[in-house]
Formats: C-alpha cells, structure tokens, sequence
C-alpha cells in the first residue's frame, strides 16, 4: 500500500513590514489596543505588483529545491487561497503551475479561507494513497491587503500577507507518512466571516463578526483535535510542534490551554506575520523547519478554523530533509 508523505516546506515573506502604528495613524487605534488584543505587533504587506500567484511561486520554488525533485514530477498543484488573482478562473493554482513551468497536469484551487492549506493537505493524500498522484504541490497563498477595507477598525489590522508550500509524495513506509486529516464545514455560520463579491468598491472587502468568531473558533479548534488525537490514540506526549492557524494569540492561548499542551510544543509567529489565512501554517511550519525546530521524523499537529464555517486537523510525521543554513 502507498502512503502519503510530507517531504518538504517552503515559504515566502513580503518585503514591506506594517506595524501597527501605521494603523494608529489612519484609523482610530493604538499600537496597545492592537497587541492586547490580537498579540500582532507587525505584519507583511506584498508589493503592488506582486499577485498572490506570485507570492505562491516564490514559496513552490522553495519547496520544491528542498524537496529533491524537478518540476517535472510534479503532477497535481492545488492552491488553498481567498485572495485569487482572478475572481472567478483562472484558478490561481493554473497561474502558479504556468509560471514554474509546469505542464499539462491537474490543477486548481481550494476555497476554505483559513483552513485551506489544511483541507489542501488532506485532497493531496487522498489522491496520492489512491495512487493517481505521486507529487503533489500544495500552496496557502494570500494577499489578503487586496480584500481590507483600511477604514473599518474591526478587522483590516489583523490580516497580512505571504504564502507557503509543501510537497506530498508517496512512500511505502507508514512509519514516514501523513498520520491522519480530518476536515469539516457548516454553512449555517457563513455569515460570521465573509467577503461579499468582487462586483463594486463597496461590496469586495472581508467582514467578520469578531466576538462570534472567537467563541466557535475557540469550541471548534479544541474538539476537533481532541477527536483526531482520541481517533489515532495519540497524547500531548506524542506532540513536537502545535501549529495552529495563526488568527488571534487569545485564540491559539485559549486552544493551547485546553488541549493543556506546553509553551516547547505551541508555535506563534502571529505577532510578526499576523493572520495571513491560508498560509499562515505553513509560513510558521517553514519558520520552525529554517530554526531547527522542525526536523525528520518531527510529528506536527495542525489546526485551523475559517470563514465557512471551515475547520480542520491534521497529525503529520515530517518526512523532509533537515535544514542546512
């Protein structure tokens, strides 16, 4: 039997820093009221002619040298992302397989906002245990700065941008493999964080019911890995990294202390990338791999919830090479 492996992490990282005294200048807020509230401090903004395609590119790239292989051996691209380049098609994953030069193989996009790259992990499994896949590009990519409304205090601070790219492979060996991915979604809570449409200047901006999305996100998260680790009789003990999706430090403080795993096992980088939807597991999951947090054999636990309702988790034994610096 063939099994799913995750070989390698890459990333890329906006140039522009936005501090959140740049929002204190604009809008009325203080650089205090931010961080005691979200635990953001600072996040990237991509350049004006950077396309989330592009931003996924540069992580594909790093993925892909680390993972070994050539383009040419890629045969699936899935791109998880709420900020396409295109509204409707191409999707954003077909511009990301052209510009690496990737031809005449599946490609497309995955909408499940923050939990995206987690739902894309689990697509790619699935097709690779089928054995119709046997390299498969996943990419959470965002320029969620397209789709902010800089005027409305309530949300534009809280997301930035950047991407983040993996490869799933096949191998023989279940000891290496993909442990487990659950995913799920209620539309009855669309409503508590949404984008409208594209068709005008006032309908095209994120809303997001804050205080509701916090209290399910926080109820959701914390089930929804006690029933994957319950299912695969795994303990905290079992747990090198906790990657969560990066939305809100009170969030992952509140899930972290449910779940009652310690400050080695939790990773945070919402304080210097802020919440970046879709690729922010993977931007932290290539933070912990470039500072040796992350090496082979390293079991993970991811952990997202987004507008949708989407949630999902996944418990992933890293099977890339070490990090040489």
């Amino acid at each position: 039997m063939m099994y799913a492996s995750f070989k390698s992490i890459g990333a890329y990282l906006p140039k522009e820093v936005r501090t959140n005294q740049w929002f204190a200048d604009k809008i009325d807020t203080t650089d205090e009221w931010i961080f005691k509230r979200t635990g953001i401090k600072e996040r990237l903004i991509a350049a004006p002619d950077e396309n989330t395609s592009d931003l996924g590119v540069k992580a594909s790239k790093v993925a892909i040298e680390r993972a070994c292989i050539d383009v040419s051996e890629i045969d699936l691209v899935i791109c998880a992302t709420l900020s396409p380049d295109f509204s409707a098609m191409p999707a954003t994953a077909c511009l990301i397989a052209d510009k690496l030069g990737i031809k005449d193989v599946m490609a497309f996009d995955i909408s499940a906002a923050c939990t995206g790259f987690v739902y894309a992990v689990s697509v790619a499994k699935a097709f690779v245990e089928s054995g119709m896949k046997k390299n498969v590009l996943i990419v959470g990519a965002e320029k969620a700065s397209n789709v902010m409304d800089y005027t409305d205090r309530s949300i534009c601070m809280l997301f930035g941008d950047g991407a983040g790219a993996a490869i799933i492979s096949t191998t023989d060996d279940k000891e290496k493999s993909i442990v487990d991915v659950q995913c799920s979604a209620d539309g009855a809570l669309s409503d508590i964080l949404y984008i409208p449409g594209v068709g005008s200047a006032d309908e095209k901006f994120m809303h997001m019911k804050g205080n509701e999305t916090f209290k399910i996100a926080v109820k959701t998260l914390t089930s929804d890995v006690e029933k994957i680790m319950a299912k695969n009789n795994y303990t905290n003990e079992d747990i090198d990294l906790f990657i969560p999706h990066q939305a809100n430090f009170r969030i992952i403080k509140a899930v972290g202390t449910a779940l009652k795993l310690n400050d080695s096992q939790k990773v945070l980088t919402v304080e210097k990338f802020g919440n970046t939807s879709s690729a922010s597991i993977p931007m932290a999951m290539n933070e912990c791999y470039e500072d040796g947090r992350l090496t082979n054999g390293k079991t993970m636990l991811l952990d997202a919830f987004g507008g949708g309702a989407t949630w999902g988790s996944a418990i992933i034994k890293f099977d890339g090479k070490d990090f040489i610096k």
